[in-house]
């Protein structure tokens, strides 16, 4: 296959589509406004952040696949992808472990308020007094994981290591090898998301954007959280009614620890700024969860084999699977 590489990949992934006979161009710098004009004659497509838009589906005429690097695809026009009969695929879970430390990273950084410190001794002030005013200390307290796919789980199983109590929300149809594991770490269930929010010092989202979750964390939920509770976001911007945030940010009843924001830049660099990430009580990153070493080898690698399916005819991870039945129906 003739694959365009538009975002940055693991050169061991290059090495090893290439030694499977494909032919690879790699063009990381691309965005989602220049993309169209690079996709034709390519019949697959990896990208990473780089937008995926109706017009680079539009303009790829021998385009079959496209690859999202890591698990969320709401970057990509998936709609448009499957009308063209373009298969999508993500790379689920591979990722798993880099956003779950991420997670606990925020969490220590704003109970124990490292950013300020690290802050304050960089100006030549020292302010012991100050920097141990307010820290609870996660031992003992309760985490309320919203969405327990791997990454949940995995935030779930380092939060018992912590000697943190567990609770996350009821949900029918979940597999008897998902049940067993929330057996296994204990974690308790409740019926909705305010009162998981009510019932925990720390909410931790966990789940993908799509039309089911958007703004699924709102007002009602922001409101019921215990006040001087965290907010930790590692997965979506959309899912958090941004504006109910805010409001609870400002009033102090809140803290927030935020790797996703709903205005950041779709590019590697950028001047930029928001009231979400410029607030005293938010710890913010650089949307970096899925960034160590050693979750992109384990994503470069999952990409290897998606095309490898793909190719094969059976792929995987298809994210389209059935829009692009119905399709072949219609």
């Amino acid at each position: 296959m003739r694959i365009l590489v538009a975002d940055s990949l693991e050169q061991s992934a290059v090495a090893a589509l290439e030694a499977a006979g494909h032919t690879c161009v790699i063009k990381a710098d691309l965005t989602g406004d220049t993309l169209p004009d690079e996709i034709a004659d390519h019949e697959a497509l990896i990208v990473r952040s780089t937008k995926v838009t109706q017009a680079t589906v539009d303009a790829g005429n021998d385009l079959a696949l496209v690859v999202r690097a890591g698990a969320g695809t709401n970057t990509i026009d998936v709609a448009a992808a499957s009308t063209a009969g373009v298969v999508v695929s993500n790379v689920p879970g591979r990722n798993a472990a880099a956003v779950a430390e991420l997670a606990f990273g925020l969490m220590l950084a704003i109970d124990r308020r490292i950013p300020d410190g690290v802050i304050e001794m960089r100006a030549g002030q020292w302010n012991k007094k100050g920097m141990t005013t307010g820290a609870r200390g996660l031992a003992g307290a309760s985490l309320g994981i919203v969405g327990l796919g791997s990454i949940g789980l995995g935030v779930a199983q380092r939060a018992k290591a912590f000697g943190m109590k567990v609770i996350a929300l009821q949900r029918p149809g979940r597999s008897s090898e998902s049940q067993a594991r929330i057996t296994d770490l204990g974690i308790d269930l409740l019926g909705s998301l305010p009162s998981l929010a009510a019932a925990v010092d720390v909410l931790s989202l966990h789940i993908p954007a799509g039309p089911s979750t958007a703004g699924i964390v709102d007002r009602e939920t922001i409101d019921a959280m215990r006040p001087g509770a965290i907010l930790i976001n590692t997965s979506r911007a959309d899912v958090v009614d941004s504006d109910a945030l805010l409001d609870a940010l400002n009033e102090g009843r809140v803290r927030a620890g935020l790797d996703v924001f709903p205005d950041e830049p779709g590019t590697g660099t950028a001047e930029w700024s928001s009231p979400l990430s410029t607030h005293p009580a938010v710890v913010g990153t650089h949307h970096i969860g899925a960034s160590t070493g050693q979750a992109q080898l384990a994503v470069a690698e999952g990409v290897v084999d998606v095309v490898a399916a793909f190719t094969a005819g059976e792929p995987i991870h298809v994210v389209n699977a059935a829009a692009l039945s119905q399709a072949t129906r219609g």
